[in-house]
């Protein structure tokens, strides 16, 4: 498997506005010596120099905007037909952004010009290369100012290459957000971010010496957390293998785990146990993250029997938990999920009940609650409101319950007052999701409801039947987890069996 990186360190400016850096070369170099030491990448510093027959990344070396341009396009966009498994990109210099009518972010080259209004290589064009390049893992990170504008179009990037989540793996770490500023150590020769990087890539700092995307990003933010400037992160597809190497399994290893992978027809719920054996619907799982991520509404909407609670419980919620994926999420409450069933103001009611409560403090809250969502979308914004995550995530399983169990049109009616009244009153600080079965979708739209059917349809998020490629991981996958395996033959023959049947 053939990994490559570009390391690039920038110290040297040549606009007196931009003054010249001392850690971008340092943290470029360190990177550099540890991918290759660790990472079995194949390394290419800019700027590059020799040193004792050496190579090294030049301290008073300018880099200008076409050495880089040059440089990213023929990592990402290499020649010929063996092109690498992973392409990595570093980044450690100025960051500038500009604000004529569209914003953008630049990554500043030696060149850079602000009077000149000539910022170096625009993030806009590392998204192209990006969407067009043929490598199946692609990182970057960026140490610099403004460095989160990278996360702005990560959406654009999503949508351009659907449904190729089996060949693309993405890591994109960005040293702060797009308005922040980027500093460097106070006692120290890297940058803050650069420095948690190393840290956190260091396999031997680890009991399983192997350093993923996934332990990256969790350490580094856990590193940073009170630091003067908060890392940015999102991690999409299958997990990457950074440094280090895969803990050595016996061949002759006993069969320890009894445990049954499989969850026949009940659903995955929002527990370690059960994301472990939950296979398949990565892709939508990533779809679910993103809406969450730039919506406070999300609804999930597919068949009878497809999945809904499962990649809602197993996915979406238990990635939001990890906080791996999108960066802060394990900040943020999640509300256990409910179903409306045939009182679904009250249900409500019960869902904002901490479950390890005396008996009677539970009739105390309870009756605090219940004067709260009795009061409407009001009552139930105050209670939000008094949340101190930035982020609270409301999950409404079985939505249709509102019109198979609850008989009560006026109820019903009020309940979704109260819910949308919420979603507009709060902006960010909400985000409610919902399970709906297709066939419903109409009763969504027979009146109004407080604009529930607009609401639905603005912010959908469909539940296809699985590929036969999804099929397979979902029979193989599990099995493996519990240090079995399944005959080839038998697994395709499941699939025949089962493909495109109701419910498969």
């Amino acid at each position: 498997m053939s990994r490559d990186a570009l390391v690039v360190g920038i110290n040297v400016y040549n606009e007196q506005s931009l003054r010249n850096l001392t850690a971008p070369a340092e943290d470029a170099e360190a990177i550099a010596q540890l991918l290759a030491q660790f990472g079995d990448f194949k390394v290419r510093r800019l700027p590059g120099v020799k040193k004792d027959g050496e190579s090294r990344v030049g301290q008073k070396t300018p880099v200008s905007l076409r050495q880089l341009d040059e440089a990213i396009t023929r990592l990402f966009l290499p020649d010929g037909e063996k092109i690498p498994e992973t392409a990595l990109l570093f980044f450690s210099g100025h960051g500038l952004r500009s604000e004529r009518g569209v914003r953008e972010g630049f990554l500043a080259t030696s060149d850079a010009s602000i009077e000149s209004e000539w910022y170096g290589y625009p993030l806009e064009r590392l998204r192209r290369v990006l969407q067009n390049s043929p490598i199946r893992q692609q990182i970057v990170w960026l140490d610099c100012c403004y460095a989160g504008e990278l996360l702005n179009f990560r959406k654009s990037l999503d949508e351009a290459t659907p449904g190729n989540r089996d060949e693309r793996d993405r890591c994109f770490i960005a040293a702060c957000r797009d308005y922040e500023p980027a500093y460097e150590q106070t006692a120290g020769t890297h940058g803050l971010f650069t420095a948690a990087l190393l840290q956190a890539l260091h396999p031997e700092h680890r009991p399983d010496r192997l350093v993923t995307n996934f332990t990256l990003t969790e350490e580094v933010t856990q590193t940073l957390r009170t630091a003067t400037q908060r890392p940015l992160f999102a991690n999409f597809g299958c997990q990457i293998v950074l440094t280090g190497a895969s803990p050595h399994r016996e061949s002759d290893e006993a069969l320890v785990d009894t445990l049954c992978p499989y969850r026949g027809l009940a659903y995955f719920d929002c527990d370690a146990e059960d994301a472990r054996f939950f296979y398949g619907r990565l892709e939508l799982t990533d779809a679910l993250l993103e809406t969450a991520r730039t919506s406070n509404f999300v609804a999930v909407v597919g068949a009878s029997g497809c999945g809904k609670s499962s990649v809602v419980r197993a996915g979406l919620l238990y990635q939001l938990h990890l906080g791996q994926r999108l960066s802060g999420s394990d900040q943020w409450a999640i509300i256990p999920p409910f179903r409306p069933g045939e009182s679904p103001l009250q249900n409500l009611t019960e869902a904002f009940l901490a479950p390890d409560l005396s008996p009677v403090d539970r009739a105390t809250n309870r009756h605090k609650l219940e004067e709260l969502i009795g009061s409407g979308a009001n009552g139930l914004t105050e209670l939000i409101q008094a949340y101190r995550a930035t982020r609270v995530v409301l999950v409404i399983d079985q939505f249709e319950e509102c019109f198979t169990l609850c008989g009560d049109r006026t109820e019903r009616e009020q309940f979704f007052e109260c819910l949308l009244g919420a979603v507009e009153q709060l902006g960010n600080k909400l985000c409610l999701i919902l399970t709906l079965r297709a066939d419903f979708f109409g009763k969504c739209l027979e009146q109004d409801y407080a604009g529930l059917g607009k609401k639905i349809q603005e912010h959908l998020v469909t539940v296809r039947p699985m590929s036969a490629a999804e099929l397979r991981e979902v029979i193989t996958k599990p099995a493996e987890q519990v240090n079995l395996q399944v005959e080839p033959e038998l697994v395709q023959q499941m699939i025949l069996d089962v493909e495109n049947s109701p419910g498969m």
